[in-house]
């Protein structure tokens, strides 16, 4: 063989091994690239952060209602309505009554400043709530999620959501549940949201509607409202009542969520 097909060959076998470890190399890139995305979309999601509005149990806009007597334990606190919308007894609080003037509970403690900052916070994680993208789930059971055990994740619903019976929350200690809804949220009387090895501070429901807890059911989670909060007799929460509009209790139970 001449010196000259020698070179030519010996270019050509370069030149296909050159082919294979570049063919090799944007594999190896894609395939990188691809588990880096797998791996950012199953990350745990991240609670939403309540700020200083985290030490109320009940916050509002619009005033909170009661028929007595209701247990609560927290703080509670109404801006920017008067003081005088807060009709909920001091022996029924354990925790501070905040209002922004000197109406008001007769134990109140007037901060308007602090209260303002804490409304400001409650208008924040309805957003961050609200703004939570690519959901795991969307429209599941169209709305009715009574009899169901569900699992960490974004919920998304563009309708009403019914719990007409005991549903159940499943997962870990710091596992995340967020539940967007576009109407309201109406749970049925006698009926629980249970969990199962899930903190309530880690269950957030958002609600652009009204959220009604029936008589004598059970709630667990924080609840954030566009509207309004009603509570039906005896019903009970463990978590937090944040509505843009007002609250309405019936000798109801609503405990802070451990942190």
């Amino acid at each position: 063989m001449s010196n000259h097909t020698q070179s030519t060959a010996g270019k050509r076998a370069r030149k296909s091994v050159f082919a294979i470890l570049m063919t090799a190399a944007v594999v190896a890139v894609a395939g990188a690239g691809a588990a880096g995305a797998s791996a950012a979309e199953t990350e745990p999601r991240a609670a939403v952060d309540l700020g200083t509005a985290g030490s109320f149990s009940i916050l509002s806009k619009s005033g909170i209602t009661d028929v007595y007597a209701s247990a609560i334990t927290g703080d509670i606190g109404s801006s920017p309505i008067t003081g005088a919308a807060i009709h909920v007894g001091c022996d029924e609080v354990t925790g501070s009554i905040f209002s922004v003037d000197a109406e008001g509970p007769a134990c109140k403690i007037t901060d308007d400043t602090f209260l303002t900052g804490a409304v400001g916070d409650l208008e924040i994680a309805y957003r961050d709530a609200a703004a939570r993208t690519t959901p795991d789930f969307v429209n599941l059971g169209a709305g009715e999620i009574g009899g169901l055990t569900l699992t960490p994740g974004l919920y998304k619903w563009g309708t009403d959501v019914d719990i007409s019976t005991d549903v159940t929350l499943t997962g870990g200690a710091d596992d995340v549940f967020i539940f967007q809804v576009s109407g309201d949220i109406k749970q049925a009387s006698a009926k629980n949201v249970i969990l199962d090895g899930v903190q309530a501070k880690n269950v957030f429901w958002q609600s652009a509607g009204e959220v009604v807890i029936g008589t004598t059911a059970h709630f667990e989670g924080t609840i954030l409202s566009r509207t309004l909060i009603a509570m039906k007799t005896g019903a009970s929460i463990n978590g937090h009542l944040y509505a843009q509009t007002a609250v309405t209790l019936e000798s109801n139970t609503v405990t802070i969520p451990a942190d």
